[in-house]
């Protein structure tokens, strides 16, 4: 069920329009913070780790012109529940099916990123007929392709941070470990902008927030599992734009795309990083709705 949430607090930069509404909804076994506005065919849109479905307001806007668009927080993250577990992202999926059964939709566009793309790949692969189109941007696979290569990476040194002491560490310090992800991954840093590090350090400062975050990474093991037997059940047939910044993953993230869907085509945001919401919104925009007036 679903019940209507009258307002919640946004910084201007970050607030979704007024056609849009905000809603919780039980889904699976916990209760996720899902944005609803326009009309016509559904596209979901899933954020990831240091961001919230917040990120997404420019795009969300220019879609709803002429879709249906659900945008959710994640489970753990945002203004969704957070539960001790369920944060591998074959549950994380589920929660993904739950949300459009209680809005009575059956089939939809995916737009991913970050976390976003391992949960979008999960639904994707459980729920082959529910799915359209899959837009996948800047961040890899557990277990697919290349995935032990990118591990190595020393900016990725979060994916292993762990152990009893890891939240205490944090704790009242989580704008400091955020800042970290938002400077190291852009390709311009003061692109992302103040306003939005203060909005989501005071959303994952919240209580279980960075439980739940440290979860995401510590998930990636099971991940890796689940998405091999994906794999091995066959590719997907739908049609996928995988998306990489130009100073990030690139044309890597094609790469990754093409050991899990048969129909990949390649794209790059020019002038960003991994944070292409922040960094060169425009040209994502441009990208990402060029290619659902295609596949949808």
């Amino acid at each position: 069920m679903a019940r209507r949430i009258k307002h919640a607090a946004r910084p201007s930069s970050l607030t979704y329009p007024k056609t849009f509404r905000a809603r919780q909804i039980a889904a699976n076994g916990t209760k996720l913070y899902v944005r609803v506005g326009g009309s016509g065919p559904a596209v979901l849109l899933l954020h990831g780790y240091g961001e919230t479905g917040d990120m997404w307001v420019p795009l969300a806007d220019s879609l709803a012109h002429d879709r249906t668009v659900v945008v959710p927080d994640l489970r753990g993250m945002g203004l969704s529940a957070k539960p001790a577990s369920g944060y591998d992202k074959k549950t994380q999926a589920n929660d993904v099916a739950g949300i459009l059964d209680a809005l009575k939709i059956e089939r939809g566009a995916l737009v991913t990123h970050d976390i976003g793309n391992m949960v979008g790949y999960a639904f994707a692969a459980q729920y082959r007929h529910r799915v359209t189109c899959f837009v996948v941007i800047d961040a890899p696979l557990p277990g697919v392709g290349p995935w032990e290569e990118i591990l190595k990476n020393p900016l990725l040194w979060h994916f292993r941070f762990g152990g009893p002491d890891m939240e205490r560490l944090v704790a009242g310090r989580e704008r400091i470990y955020l800042d970290r992800f938002w400077n190291e991954f852009s390709a311009t840093p003061k692109r992302f902008s103040e306003a939005a590090r203060r909005h989501y350090a005071k959303l994952y400062a919240r209580p279980g927030a960075m439980h739940a975050g440290f979860a995401q990474f510590a998930a990636f093991d099971q991940d890796a599992a689940d998405n091999k037997a994906f794999v091995a059940a066959g590719k997907l047939d739908v049609p996928v734009l995988a998306l990489g910044g130009e100073k990030s993953f690139g044309t890597t993230m094609a790469a990754v795309m093409r050991f899990v869907a048969n129909d990949v085509e390649e794209g790059v945001v020019p002038d960003a990083g991994h944070w292409i919401m922040e960094e060169n919104p425009k040209a994502t925009i441009a990208l990402v709705r060029a290619f659902l007036e295609k596949c949808q």
